[in-house]
């Protein structure tokens, strides 16, 4: 980027949504104190860390919380702390009709920075890219709403002659959370997201960069990257420690180091270019199909004031790191590792994340095992208290790219969330949604057909449901989404 056109901490990232952001930031620098409640995923904890530390950089008083599930129940506790503004984070949009009925009774004024898709009623406050016909889905994740509100907070809190701040370093954990929330495609982030990126590289805390596009980079070891390499089947690699290792020793490379086995980022530009090239090779030998060979490569993102190595370099490790956390109850730790903590949080994390990554291994290996159940637009697999429930998503999302399931049809799952209702989550494909998939108005429209509450993206979305109304919530989605695909 030309030093003309580098953006500077006074330029609004994304234009179209300055106003609403400034005059959210306004409302929040006019309160006491505020309390932040967020969601409890990757994007919503580093909303959260966002708009924490921009709040505590402005001088504003504040407490956070987190919700798995901001329902009638959750905003009616929020209500009760008794706090005259709360600030809502990576959710809140699709709330906004009870929220707007606690609003009216004079018991908070609510600000909102959100990405998802609203409810039938407005507020004052409500930073929204949706309402700027901008795509929540693609173009800015709940992180990336707060960031722009931590940009403008940034600016309004200077307006009084004060030191300015300059938030523009929070936009690495924007970038975490939108890759968090699969926003990132083969050619990056997209939209009011690159702007973000771009402002990023500019305060150097970001790396954007063409590299091999497989999760693991900072730290697998090399075999392990090839062989945990699910979204592209490359037969003799794929799922084959032993044919990854052989494909290792015929390279041209020293692939171990004193015995030890060297990982992506211990390679040096001249040594990732033979082994990518290698790779493509033995996949077009192989059959795999152009277009899945093509995401072999990609755009990622860096992290560059974090230590080479660890899941926090890398953006998508880091984003697993965060889902380690508050989906097993500790959305305080997830916090404290946004908020900078890379001693005992960071420690404690990575506790989670052994524990999570082998949940998810064996949730996995239960689909395979169990399989799923058809119906005429969709499949569906019921895992019961044998998966939790906050981790049943990232379970259907892996069984996507897994030979598990038939990617022509979105999968919808099922977990027990207590003794009387169900945890649903479902996931499509890039493809299907061009198609006209829409999961997030699937979710929504058949969990309120049997009495439930639902809603999210148009590649993935969940609900919450009476536990005996699962056959009526398949029929009506199965419905829906034949209609959308029709």
């Amino acid at each position: 980027m030309a030093a003309a056109d580098t953006p500077s901490p006074s330029d609004p990232p994304v234009p179209a949504l300055a106003d609403r952001a400034h005059a959210c930031a306004r409302r929040l620098l006019e309160a006491d104190r505020v309390l932040l409640a967020s969601h409890i995923d990757a994007d919503g904890l580093t909303s959260a860390g966002i708009a924490s530390t921009a709040l505590a950089r402005a001088g504003i008083d504040h407490e956070v919380v987190f919700e798995k599930q901001l329902d009638a129940d959750a905003i009616a506790g929020i209500a009760a702390r008794g706090y005259e503004v709360v600030c809502f984070t990576d959710f809140g949009s699709g709330q906004l009709d009870v929220i707007a009925e606690h609003e009216a009774a004079g018991e908070f004024i609510p600000v909102i920075a959100d990405h998802h898709q609203p409810a039938d009623a407005d507020t004052e406050f409500h930073l929204n890219p949706l309402l700027e016909g901008i795509n929540g889905a693609r173009e800015l994740s709940g992180a990336g709403a707060s960031y722009l509100l931590a940009r403008a907070l940034a600016t309004e809190a200077a307006s009084d002659g004060t030191e300015p701040i300059d938030n523009r370093d929070l936009a690495a954990l924007a970038v975490v959370g939108a890759v968090g929330d699969m926003q990132n495609g083969r050619d990056g982030l997209v939209g009011a997201n690159a702007a973000i990126v771009a402002d990023g590289v500019a305060a150097g805390v970001l790396e954007e960069r063409t590299d091999i596009n497989l999760y693991g980079r900072q730290t697998r070891p090399l075999p392990k990257l090839l062989e945990y390499a699910s979204d592209v089947q490359i037969p003799g690699i794929s799922n084959d420690e032993a044919g990854a290792i052989a494909f290792l020793s015929d390279l041209d490379i020293d692939a171990r180091v004193d015995g030890e086995w060297r990982r992506w980022v211990d390679l040096d530009d001249d040594e990732r270019r033979t082994l990518v090239s290698a790779l493509l090779r033995r996949a077009v030998a192989s059959g795999v199909p152009a277009d899945r060979i093509e995401t072999l490569v990609g755009t990622s993102y860096t992290l560059t004031e974090e230590t080479p190595g660890t899941e926090l370099r890398d953006v998508s490790e880091f984003s697993t790191l965060l889902n380690a956390t508050a989906r097993y109850e500790r959305a305080d730790v997830g916090l404290a590792v946004c908020l900078g903590d890379r001693g005992a949080a960071l420690t404690e994390a990575r506790s989670l994340l052994r524990t999570h990554r082998r949940n998810l291994s064996e949730g996995l290996q239960w689909v395979k095992s169990e399989g799923v159940t058809h119906e005429e637009h969709l499949q569906w697999f019921d895992a019961g208290s044998r998966i939790r429930e906050t981790i049943v998503g990232i379970v259907a999302g892996m069984a996507v790219g897994s030979p598990a399931v038939d990617r022509s049809k979105p999968v919808i799952a099922f977990a027990e969330a207590n003794a009387t209702e169900l945890k649903v989550s479902a996931r499509g494909s890039g493809t299907l949604v061009r198609r006209g998939l829409d999961l997030s108005a699937v979710m929504q429209e058949a969990s309120r057909t049997v009495g439930g509450d639902g809603g999210g993206h148009d590649v993935a979305a969940g609900a919450t449901i009476p536990a005996s109304e699962r056959d009526a919530f398949l029929t009506a989605a199965d419905r829906l989404i034949g209609e959308q695909l029709g």
